[in-house]
């Protein structure tokens, strides 16, 4: 045994002897070479709210792409949230579907915030934090709960995607930055989104970012906070196109100048995946966007599309569920496909607030309209149909309020009339009449349903 292991032993040794002489005498590889014509192709969505037979078209038309550029897939925003596979599962389904596409990055959307703090840090944690990037979530210390930006080679471009959120989900979503004893414990830092934003472009530069890539969730609108994206460039220098969401608006290319003159694109997809983003950077920095229609994809991620049938399959016995027969059509959108539920009365918002009249035997009873999430067609209406028109767990409360109360609500919920906002109301039980070329004042004639 001694003289067999001494002579497995001069054996190992000649063997590393010749593996070390190999090394030495070899030539060691060269740098990673890139192609220097082929040009950096971002794919970008927001506003998805649980669309999900989408996705497997988007990760098709990015793996299709990859063979003649360097691609990159990012988020926006709303993702957990907006649909029958989110509210059924919490988020749990939305997330089993994302880490099947291999996102390189994903900002947040007020809607991730919806389950509460612990329930998303949990959910984007399985996607993977470090492809979560948020410039203005912090807790009540001033530490960020995610990175501000990612860095990502792409070819011989070093890629900067810094992401933030809108402030308002602090009062859309307040629930999620308080405990139970009130005490607030997390931030998105109203009043200092733009100064982060401008500090991390200005890291990220120093860092050797040759692009800088904003994916925001700050929407085109105007808003309580006054935090928006065309605020944010006119705000700021350095950054160099905005993939923007929050306002649903589809915005191939627009124009906005920063603070030094320079144009800047700021471009939002839609919402659903109705349209996929696709941004150009070519070998001589030269950006473009598109929006592709999703109809229009053609290529299919098998690996996707297994794991979104497999969701599917496991909700449709309770989503076919049969629930009445509807005799018409219930509308949230005008013939132009805008959100009519967010600027005027709707029968889709009259068929909901009656519903919460007669089931909580109240006087009147009130609803955003930003709540209402999808249409129905007239014939049969299952429970699917259902949680897609009311997808978010909010609770049917009765309170007594007095007529100057209720005028306050109106008029603050009535306030960014004739542009879109999720805070319209949708009434049951009573009328009145918007006045929008106001300032102040808008609502009269507010007449209470008298039940007698």
């Amino acid at each position: 045994m001694r003289k067999n292991n001494y002579l497995l032993l001069l054996i190992l040794a000649g063997m590393s002897a010749l593996m070390f002489t190999g090394c030495k005498s070899s030539k060691l590889p060269n740098a990673v070479t890139y192609d220097k014509q082929k040009s950096i192709v971002v794919i970008y969505d927001n506003d998805v709210h649980c669309g999900i037979d989408g996705y497997p078209k988007m990760a098709g038309l990015r793996d299709a792409i990859s063979d003649t550029a360097y691609t990159a897939l990012v988020s926006s925003g709303d993702f957990l949230q907006g649909g029958t596979t989110g509210a059924l599962s919490h988020g749990q389904y939305i997330v089993d579907i994302m880490k099947t596409m291999d996102y390189d990055a994903i900002t947040l959307g007020n809607h991730e915030f919806d389950y509460g703090v612990p329930a998303m840090l949990t959910l984007l944690d399985q996607v993977d934090n470090s492809r979560v990037a948020c410039v203005n979530f912090r807790d009540m210390n001033g530490k960020r709960i995610y990175q501000p930006y990612i860095m990502k080679q792409m070819g011989n471009k070093k890629v900067a995607f810094i992401g933030a959120v809108t402030p308002t989900a602090m009062a859309t979503e307040a629930y999620s930055f308080f405990d139970k004893d009130d005490k607030q414990i997390y931030d998105l830092a109203e009043k200092e989104v733009y100064q982060m934003v401008q500090e991390q472009v200005n890291e990220a530069r120093k860092a050797g970012a040759d692009y800088v890539i904003m994916i925001t969730r700050l929407g085109e609108d105007k808003n309580a906070m006054n935090v928006d994206s065309h605020g944010l460039v006119e705000a700021t220098n350095g950054i160099d196109i905005v993939l923007d969401g929050h306002s649903h608006s589809v915005i191939p290319h627009d124009i906005v100048k920063n603070k030094d003159g320079k144009p800047i694109i700021v471009t939002q997809t839609g919402t659903k995946l109705a349209n996929v983003g696709k941004l150009v950077i070519s070998p001589d920095g030269k950006f473009s966007t598109e929006l592709v229609p999703i109809a229009e994809c053609t290529q299919v991620s098998e690996k996707v599309q297994h794991a979104t049938d497999s969701i599917k399959n496991l909700m449709s016995v309770l989503v076919n569920r049969k629930i009445c027969q509807l005799d018409y059509d219930l509308h949230i959108l005008d013939a132009n496909g805008k959100q009519a539920v967010r600027r005027q009365e709707t029968n889709a918002g009259d068929i909901v607030t009656d519903a919460y009249r007669a089931i909580s035997g109240a006087e009147i009873a009130i609803t955003n309209g930003g709540g209402i999430r999808s249409e129905a067609k007239a014939g049969d209406l299952t429970y699917g149909d259902v949680i897609a028109f009311l997808p978010y767990d909010n609770y049917l409360s009765v309170v007594e309020a007095t007529g100057s109360q209720l005028l306050d609500i109106l008029e603050t919920c009535t306030s960014f009339i004739p542009v879109e906002d999720g805070d319209f109301p949708q009434v049951s039980g009573l009328k009145f009449t918007v006045n929008a070329s106001r300032k102040t004042n808008r609502v009269t004639d507010l007449v209470i349903l008298n039940k007698e």
